[in-house]
């Protein structure tokens, strides 16, 4: 059985995002917390936004990963509070959503541009050009938009800053 924090990270950080395979949910700052209690494990999650339907798989997955790991005694607690932002996300999984051909979210949480409805610029994830347009506030989940790119012609989605 695991048996140190770094372990259980470990063993969380193999769990892909349910509508982002190509992260996981330790990567997208979902994992909160982890903490050993005398043999018994408490993961805290924090959803990207309240009304996240991945929720309920990344439950699910991180219990099936701690049973298998040979865990029994397992508490899987989501808070709310403070709320999810993109600033969680490691730098390794903005760039692994560019190479998967989704537009990674800026720098910091503090630009609120495409949930706005402001005009913005997003570079495309395959060309890199700046000459692109949104499409849509809302691209293939409700986290992401729809923008495409005037050069390529692709379409893309953008992980909105949150």
């Amino acid at each position: 059985m695991l048996s140190s924090r770094e372990d259980i990270l470990a063993l969380l950080e193999t769990i892909p995002d349910p509508e982002i395979p190509v992260i996981s949910i330790v990567e997208l700052g979902v994992v909160r917390e982890v903490q050993l209690h005398n043999g018994a494990v408490e993961v805290t999650i924090t959803p990207t936004y309240s009304g996240c339907p991945a929720m309920k798989q990344m439950e699910d997955d991180v219990r099936t990963a701690l049973l298998h790991a040979g865990f029994e005694s397992i508490k899987i607690s989501v808070v709310y509070n403070p709320p999810w932002t993109t600033d969680w996300m490691s730098a390794q999984a903005k760039e692994k959503l560019r190479k998967y051909g989704i537009a990674p979210p800026a720098e910091s949480s503090a630009d609120k541009a495409s949930i706005t409805g402001k005009a913005r610029h997003v570079p495309c994830p395959r060309c890199h050009s700046a000459n692109t347009s949104m499409v849509s506030q809302f691209g293939s989940t409700a986290c992401k938009a729809l923008f495409k790119c005037n050069d390529c012609l692709e379409a893309f989605d953008f992980f909105k800053c949150i």
